[in-house]
């Protein structure tokens, strides 16, 4: 366990995996908790790379500033937890709100990324944006878990599930378990709410063409979150970037193997 103390905002991160690996930073998504499973420890990415992730202000173990939050300040603040651990540049993995902050670090802070991965993102703006979670903050943390569930693949309609019981069951269970994590913790549900409000004004579409690092858009088929379009043109925006659709939803890398190790490959050059 590990804390940095960064401006206003004590930081929980974990540092782990093969130390004679490529440096990655992975950033979560919305409401992302390291205690929650699985994690970017349980993929294959640890097994071959030296691997940050770290629970984001407000969230998890990180301690939660009074707000309001910006996109700004998340960014900053994984610029800061990179100079903390000594890190002056690594590849970054963003998954869906982690993709949004991984889009302003690399512009606010272009040489502390070297590698770019932007998973199951949007840019907001005039490439579209991701679905308005914030309309589901008045639901309770299971409900709205199980909202966001529906939303996450287009297949998992009602007939789906009536055919797919046991599948669906199972799923229902593992969202949660991960939306139970911290139901007892009030700073947690101070610190997701100010999350997303800080996400309602992402929009990075106007300048992403001064992103210059390689990069990788990648997502699920059936995201009904950050829609394939969505995807098409933040690839379209960045130059010379690489477009990969699987076959999933919004959890694509839970529910596709072969994501995970096309991702290894982008950050160890491939």
């Amino acid at each position: 366990m590990a804390w940095a103390k960064i401006g206003a905002v004590n930081l929980y991160y974990e540092l782990g995996g093969r130390q004679d690996g490529p440096r990655v930073l992975f950033i979560s998504g919305t409401g992302g908790d390291l205690r929650a499973r699985p994690g970017p420890f349980d993929s294959i990415l640890a097994s071959r790379t030296q691997l940050l992730a770290y629970d984001q202000r407000g969230l998890g173990r990180s301690s939660a500033p009074p707000g309001p939050y910006s996109m700004a300040d998340y960014a900053d603040d994984a610029a800061a937890l990179l100079e903390h651990v000594g890190w002056k540049e690594s590849a970054v993995v963003g998954v869906s709100f982690g993709g949004m902050v991984a889009q302003e670090l690399v512009l606010r802070h272009p040489g502390s990324v070297n590698r770019l991965v932007l998973a199951c993102t949007s840019s907001g703006g005039a490439g579209g944006s991701s679905f308005p979670l914030h309309e589901f903050a008045g639901l309770d943390p299971e409900q709205r878990a199980l909202r966001i569930l529906e939303l996450a693949d287009t297949r998992m309609n009602s007939k789906w599930r009536a055919d797919n019981a046991e599948l669906w069951e199972r799923a229902v269970a593992e969202t949660r378990a991960r939306a139970a994590v911290a139901t007892n913790e009030p700073d947690r549900q101070l610190g997701a709410a100010l999350q997303l409000e800080a996400r309602r004004g992402h929009d990075t579409w106007a300048r992403l063409a001064a992103v210059d690092c390689p990069t990788l858009v990648c997502g699920g088929r059936y995201d009904g979150i950050s829609l394939p379009s969505n995807l098409e043109n933040l690839a379209s925006a960045i130059r010379g970037a690489r477009l990969r659709i699987f076959e999933g939803g919004h959890l694509f890398l839970q529910q596709v193997p072969a994501a995970y190790r096309e991702i290894l490959e982008f950050i160890l050059g491939g």
